[in-house]
């Protein structure tokens, strides 16, 4: 069965139809929010941070959320296939205790918890990720104002509740209560360009650095009540900072690298690109738009996804649905993960003779 496919926006097909793909084509690489989700990219990952981009010596952005921002800053590791295969490794084996008559870990131990994994991970390693010779990481984070700009008890889902409503009048409505702060590798002092405009939604620039590395990160997976805010990271505005997938949950956002053909090379889990998490269940958000013209999505087929364990992609329903059974679950996204070096095979056999007649439209 087939497991890979390929759609691409306008302007990215046109250019596959005339010169094919190459690396030197692809000036910008998103990673969505999605949590468990993304371990179905793990291989695609590997494939072309540790062979294919790496044939190339030209500037590509690196834009994430939430998982996504890890598995791009993993990118920037040296030696990054062991980077992405430890990612998965820890990604897989990661496990909280539920304190007696509670159903679910708590916020705090969760974040605690997931800060020590960073810790472990990136331990000694920053600088590579920053210093990277070619790639220009960006860690998107959602920041709350007004009645979220700290966490509390009560304030806070009171504050998501008015950013749910403003987000369903208007997505640029819900910038009264969450702004996007992208945290972007430095460059001659500062922090470097973003590779997309921001008129579709406040946004801050922070420059990263080996003080507000971890806290950014962290703070791009923090998911509201399932872990808690990062506060007052170094080197930004005061606040709570939360995951970067409520602003930015598949990064549909206006890509702009430069010159050149400048393509958008997106590893991703699904077709849709959706704006924001609170768009989840606003379908008419759904759809491509002229942002995403020059896109090539790589996602799995969903007849393929029905092979899978479950009959469908990791997610964090499947926490509840293994429960206390750790080594069911990791069984179970194990055997996903593995089998989803499909997608980069067919992806490097696609890249040997690209055939337009493969790709669909966006």
């Amino acid at each position: 069965m087939q497991a890979l496919r390929i759609y691409a926006g306008p302007a990215a097909r046109r250019h596959i139809a005339e010169h094919g793909l190459a690396a030197r084509d692809v000036g910008v690489v998103p990673a969505a929010a999605g949590g468990p989700k993304g371990l179905v990219l793990g291989p695609l990952d590997r494939f072309l941070f540790g062979q294919w981009l790496p044939a190339t010596d030209h500037t590509i952005h690196l834009v994430g959320a939430s998982i996504g921002a890890w598995r791009m800053a993993t990118a920037c590791l040296r030696e990054p296939v062991q980077a992405f295969e430890r990612l998965e490794r820890d990604y897989i084996a990661q496990h909280y205790d539920v304190p007696p008559g509670r159903r679910a870990p708590t916020a705090a131990h969760v974040s605690q918890r997931f800060g020590e994994g960073l810790e472990a991970f990136y331990g000694g390693r920053i600088r590579e990720v920053l210093e990277h010779p070619r790639f220009r990481l960006h860690i998107v984070t959602a920041r709350g104002r007004h009645m979220l700009r700290r966490e509390h008890r009560l304030a806070t889902p009171l504050g998501y509740l008015g950013a749910f409503l403003a987000n369903t009048l208007h997505r640029r409505a819900m910038g009264a209560w969450l702004e996007r702060v992208v945290f972007s590798a430095p460059e001659q002092g500062a922090a470097c360009p973003l590779p997309f405009g921001t008129e579709d939604f406040p946004t801050r620039q922070v420059a990263l650095s080996e003080a507000n590395f971890r806290p950014a990160l962290q703070a791009s997976c923090s998911i509201p009540f399932l872990l808690q805010a990062v506060h007052d990271i170094p080197g930004a505005p005061r606040g709570a900072y939360w995951d970067g997938g409520i602003t930015d949950y598949h990064l549909h956002l206006k890509y702009d690298c430069g010159p050149g053909p400048g393509l958008v090379l997106y590893p991703h889990f699904q077709k849709a690109v959706v704006p924001g998490w609170l768009d989840k269940g606003l379908k008419w958000r759904h759809r491509a738009t002229a942002y995403l013209d020059r896109m090539i999505v790589l996602a799995p087929d969903p007849q393929w996804v029905k092979s899978l364990p479950n009959e469908k992609l990791p997610d964090r329903t499947d926490f509840a649905r293994y429960g206390s059974d750790l080594q069911a679950r990791i069984r179970a996204w194990t055997g996903a993960a593995s089998a989803s070096q499909q997608l980069a095979d067919e992806f490097a056999q696609w890249l040997e003779r690209p055939d337009p007649e493969r790709v669909e439209a966006l």
